[in-house]
């Protein structure tokens, strides 16, 4: 039975570009469920899948966010991994697709949790606005116009994993992967064929992904007047030889191997090389039973 994927919203289920892709568990929002039944969802996830990871966005509610936690505190679990996400909503749905499609490999829990922050940073996450005057979540500036700083005109942003912003005008494009990916696409009231055609022909993409617009988005992106993208990794085997190229740990405090500098179900962070006096004694030590 795979790891299980759980997710705090349906848009976060995007359908899969293939057939032995899994499925994600839709939590239950606090809204709409007791502490008791919550529990009880929690546990029967726990006991189907031995372990279960939550990714869910940054912009999530924070009594939502509590709920996870009290659940997570109560059970006494470290098999539960919650895992924020800073990405727009598109760009965090690419993410779960991308572990769901992992969870079916043989990585142990705590690889393909540490997993997901590897994964975030070759995910090209924007969107084409149709206006950027508004945008506050992302650390750029509106570029100026010929004619000076002018608000208006349609306005394309990466929010990673490098933040851009330019205007959509003339062949201004934005600073694309140099690997191969799939191109994941969700229009708003806004037309589509600069991302559908120009940014996936600039970026040369393997694959077109229409999908509907996240609830999320144009809160997110401040506008409804957008057509969100994602660009990613779809090749399963591709993601799966990035992962199994990191350099794997035994988490010090509850034992699972991990990739990274931090376990995803219990956060203890690795520990750091030995740098001071004890660690010299011990190579000295090393080395004289070796000259002996």
């Amino acid at each position: 039975m795979p790891i299980a994927i759980a997710v705090t919203s349906a848009d976060l289920v995007l359908p899969p570009t293939d057939q032995h892709t899994p499925g994600a568990h839709v939590l239950t929002p606090p809204e709409r469920q007791d502490f008791p039944s919550a529990l009880a969802e929690v546990t029967r996830l726990l006991e189907l899948h031995g372990y279960f990871i939550v990714l869910y966005p940054t912009t999530t509610p924070r009594a939502y966010v509590q709920r996870l936690h009290a659940v997570r505190a109560v059970l006494e679990s470290d098999r539960i991994a919650l895992l924020p996400s800073a990405l727009p909503p598109l760009g965090t749905a690419v993410l779960v697709r991308q572990l769901r499609q992992l969870s079916a490999c043989d990585f142990s829990p705590g690889v393909l949790g540490a997993s997901a922050r590897l994964l975030a940073h070759y995910i090209y996450a924007g969107a084409l606005l149709a206006s950027g005057s508004r945008l506050d979540r992302v650390p750029v500036t509106l570029p100026a116009t010929n004619g000076g700083r002018q608000p208006g005109g349609q306005c394309a942003v990466l929010a990673g994993p490098t933040p851009q912003l330019v205007r959509a005008e003339g062949d201004v494009t934005l600073a694309g992967p140099q690997f191969s990916t799939a191109l994941t696409y969700a229009p708003g009231s806004l037309g589509s064929e600069w991302v559908s055609r120009r940014l996936a022909r600039q970026w040369q993409v393997q694959a077109l992904h229409p999908v509907p617009l996240p609830a999320e988005s144009a809160e997110w992106w401040a506008t409804a007047k957008l057509v969100e993208f994602a660009a990613a990794i779809p090749d399963v085997s591709l993601l799966y030889q990035m992962v199994s190229s990191m350099r794997q740990e035994a988490c010090r405090w509850c034992g699972l191997t991990l990739i990274g500098d931090r376990c995803a179900f219990c956060s203890s962070p690795v520990a750091p090389p030995e740098r001071g006096p004890r660690a010299i004694g011990h190579a000295r030590r090393r080395a004289l039973a070796a000259g002996s």
